[in-house]
């Protein structure tokens, strides 16, 4: 019995009974988002290991000491005439606040409460479409343990990144579309959504395909909700600094051919990480298995059921949506997992188990902050040393450097070193020099094409992953540059000039 059974109860004598009935109904969300936060909070570090964290901050940053979105890049010197269509510049604005209030901590505390809100959510989901409070709370511990992808760190699915947006609403539209009522609020958050990530574009097969079940079933009502509700989200995503050109900008992300060469737009089985991804993998064999079992029941909502399947097919084919199938899947699993379950264990002993657990949970919560609060910072890919070595001696260099360092040099040089390519990729920086960069970055050096990028581009310095002794052979002994500065992580190559 959930919460709005409890009150919709009345009568003498009967208020004592209705708070009992209540705190039971609660019972299966203190558990899930108390545990939950404590294993997201235990992640802490992790959460803020994202690569293009560097970069989302120093942009937020920029947009609030200027008071409006810039369209041109200030920190690359490879840019050209290139747009840059920064498609999370809200989310950008809100971290950068976050961090000048309350620091790293502050939002590692805000991936929490989002991670909160949708364990919260998708309990509701199951609880509201019949299933008993101990199968949501196994199927929704499980999805909300799988999702984020911790074991393939650093593409995480519920971290300090702007995607956690994409995440949250998600699972907000899919909630309102499968409880058929919030349908009008749906236009409303998709303003939020289209100014936080670029991902807001999956809102349209959510409400597609709630939409196209209510065709089939000839349910003229709801079909019109969900229509009035795509177009509300049609316009409401012009209301944003980019105008219609936000969509140029999501098309330079979906499909461009630097996808093949980021490991997270490649397949599940290219990012599978043994003994982490076991889990992960068993949950989708148990999900198909019992969806074969029941495949002809009807007390699965079809739209659930198709979304699940869908997500887990494109999950296998790209590995970022292997996260939106352990979501749309936790529903069809809780009524599933209900079916398997003992009857005596649907009782209120069990959700009084559950509450006690989850005070012991929330008392947790405290303890573990306070434990993981040292260790909330930045990767130490590029460390504060590496960063006043940099602006000390290459402030004015022409510098190559490996991807995935770009985001942390923009962020703790200021912008002060030039930076020759970063993670926003095709939505900041030209399709010659993406093409150009991709060819540098195989372990076995190609002179040829390290010599015409290094001409091409006038580069004078490069800093690159120490690790990689074939490069550093290639320009210390048959170039003759110098191994300047060495890091943890990275090494500082520079040209020497030629002597007479």
């Amino acid at each position: 019995m959930d919460a709005r059974e409890d009150w919709s109860r009345s009568g003498i004598g009967s208020g004592q009974a209705a708070s009992g009935r209540l705190l039971h109904g609660a019972a299966v969300y203190v558990f899930l988002i108390a545990f939950l936060c404590v294993f997201y909070l235990s992640n802490g570090p992790l959460l803020l290991g994202h690569y293009d964290l560097g970069w989302h901050l120093a942009a937020g940053d920029l947009i609030r000491q200027r008071g409006e979105v810039p369209f041109q890049d200030p920190w690359a010197f490879t840019l050209g005439d290139k747009r840059w269509y920064n498609l999370s510049w809200l989310w950008d604005v809100m971290a950068s606040a976050l961090y000048q209030h309350a620091g790293f901590a502050g939002i590692v505390l805000m991936v929490v409460a989002c991670g909160a809100i949708i364990a919260g959510y998708l309990a509701f989901c199951g609880v509201s479409c019949g299933a008993s409070p101990l199968a949501v709370c196994i199927a929704v511990f499980a999805a909300c343990l799988l999702y984020p992808c911790y074991e393939a760190s650093p593409n995480m699915y519920l971290a300090a990144s702007p995607n956690i947006a994409t995440m949250l609403f998600a699972v907000v539209f899919y909630g309102e579309c499968l409880q058929r009522r919030g349908w009008f609020l749906l236009p409303p958050m998709m303003i939020l959504w289209v100014n936080l990530h670029g991902g807001f574009m999956l809102a349209f097969p959510i409400l597609g395909i709630f939409g196209g079940f209510a065709l089939l079933r000839r349910d003229w009502a709801n079909f019109r909700n969900y229509c009035l509700a795509g177009v509300g989200c049609l316009i409401a995503i012009f209301v944003n600094p980019l105008g219609w050109h936000v969509y140029d900008g999501v098309r330079a992300t979906l499909g461009h051919f630097v996808q093949a060469d980021i490991s997270e737009w490649r397949s599940y089985f290219h990012n599978i990480e043994l003994p982490g991804s076991i889990p992960g993998i068993a949950y989708a064999l148990t999900f198909a298995a019992l969806e074969l079992r029941y495949r002809n029941s009807t007390r699965v909502p079809p739209e659930a059921r198709v979304l699940a399947w869908l997500f887990l097919v494109l999950g296998l084919y790209q590995f970022r949506y292997a996260a939106f199938f352990f979501i749309f899947s936790s529903v069809p699993m809780a009524l599933h997992i209900d079916r398997l379950l003992p009857k005596r264990l649907s009782g209120s002993e069990v959700q009084r188990a559950m509450l006690a657990a989850g005070i012991v949970g929330i008392l947790l919560l405290p303890f573990t902050f306070v434990q993981v609060r040292p260790a909330l910072t930045l990767p130490d890919m590029l460390s504060e040393e590496d960063a006043r070595y940099l602006v000390a001696h290459s402030s004015q260099a022409r510098l190559l450097n490996h991807w995935n360092i770009g985001g942390l040099l923009i962020f703790r040089t200021k912008g002060s070193v030039p930076v020759f390519v970063d993670g926003r990729a095709a939505t900041a920086y030209p399709d010659e020099l993406l093409r150009d960069y991709l060819k540098l970055i195989q372990w076995d050096i190609d002179e040829a094409t390290w010599d015409g990028v290094i001409s091409k581009y006038g580069i004078d310095a490069v800093l690159w992953i120490r690790a990689h002794d074939p490069l550093r052979h290639f320009l210390v002994s048959e170039r003759g540059w110098k191994e300047e500065y060495t890091g943890a992580y990275v090494s500082l190559y520079t040209r020497q000039k030629a002597t007479r």
